[in-house]
């Protein structure tokens, strides 16, 4: 197994919180989530508005990473990343598939 690694920060803050994990096992993707986060505050709306940001800010850090190992440049690589995001939306290359997991006690 192949962990990625924590950061930093998320090392020095107490109040730091996991939110997901993503996997490539078996041959597809598999993930647990802390969903329900942001819901407390406001409803749904929040949960919904959040997980978006959170996806949002991803593919900014993904695009920082790709342009440090050299993949091109950021803004060239974070356009493409929303593309290939928007056509993968629009017309899925698999099923998303499984089974939600009750929280952890």
């Amino acid at each position: 197994m192949h962990a990625c690694s924590i950061p930093p920060a998320a090392l020095r803050d107490e109040n730091a919180v996991e939110i997901a994990r993503v996997w490539i096992a078996e041959q597809g993707l598999h993930c647990s989530m802390k969903i329900g986060l942001y819901a407390a505050e406001d409803g749904p709306e929040t949960e919904i508005k959040a997980w978006g940001i959170i996806l949002a800010d991803l593919t900014q850090h993904i695009a920082n990473a790709l342009s440090a190992e050299g993949f091109g440049a950021r803004s060239d690589l974070h356009e493409a990343l929303v593309e290939a995001l928007t056509q993968e939306l629009n017309d899925p290359t698999s099923p998303a598939r499984g089974e939600w997991a009750s929280k952890p006690s």
